[in-house]
């Protein structure tokens, strides 16, 4: 099943996809709801950031080819961690599908996208084994983890190299009932692709992640726990489109324009 949030009458709604449709849906998929009489037409929808999470979960350094491209980019000896790395991100950042991801004025010419697949949090998990944290996943979606690497490197935190607004586009939808295991992440860059990867060969899986995190903190329906990237991003320029397409959900894409 794939669900969407959307604006209805200027508020947000959720519905479910079906084809070329979206059914509007009384409530939410973490609690009660019910499908209503209401039809819309995909194409004529606004979507919207499919969840909008009470805690913004992320992790980095998750994919092997990731973990080596990156240490040779930085010039060091690659570092594969025993822990996932887990950190947050900003609500204020998100996105949805078809907004643009503005590149700030004073950015730097590594300013680049990461294709992620994001687990989308269906209970309230704390101190969970990741057998029930993979059971306590609601869906997925896609997120694009855009960076400033020059700001990265430079400041002590990720404030303004992960968490500017427009820089964690999310969406287009949370796909239910499909595995990372038979995904296939595919990035594109003005229709080009210029990564393609399997989804599910990360280093640490979500239940892994999610039970990680569980030891510390309760997670609750609708948190995100975004999962990481392969391969070594290229940069991102005014003008461009970045597409991530993730098997089972979709398509995730995004223009990129310079601040005015």
């Amino acid at each position: 099943m794939l669900w969407c949030r959307f604006e209805n009458d200027h508020s947000p709604s959720y519905g479910i996809v079906e084809g070329d449709r979206v059914v509007t849906v009384e409530g939410d998929p973490f609690s009660d709801h019910k499908r209503t009489a209401t039809i819309h037409r995909l194409d004529q929808v606004k979507l919207l950031v499919p969840v909008v999470p009470p805690t913004f979960y992320a992790i980095g350094s998750n994919y092997h080819n990731h973990v080596i491209g990156r240490a040779k980019v930085k010039g060091t000896a690659p570092k594969f961690y025993e822990r996932p790395r887990v950190g947050y991100r900003a609500n204020s950042a998100l996105i949805p599908t078809g907004a643009s991801i503005v590149k700030p004025k004073d950015a730097g010419p590594n300013f680049e996208y990461e294709g992620e697949i994001v687990a989308v949090v269906g209970k309230a998990m704390r101190n969970v084994t990741p057998a029930e944290a993979t059971e306590g996943i609601f869906g997925w979606t896609i997120g694009n983890d855009v960076t400033e690497r020059d700001w990265q490197k430079s400041d002590p935190t990720n404030l303004r190299s992960k968490n500017a607004d427009t820089f964690k586009p999310m969406g287009p939808f949370i796909a239910t009932g499909i595995e990372p295991r038979d995904m296939t992440t595919n990035v594109r860059l003005n229709g080009k692709t210029l990564h393609s990867f399997p989804t599910g060969n990360m280093l640490f899986s979500a239940g892994e992640v999610i039970s990680d995190i569980s030891r510390t903190n309760t997670l609750v329906p609708g948190d995100v726990v975004w999962l990481g990237t392969d391969e070594v991003p290229q940069a991102l320029s005014p003008g461009d489109v970045i597409e991530i397409e993730i098997t089972g959900i979709g398509v995730l894409r995004n223009p990129v324009r310079a601040q005015s």
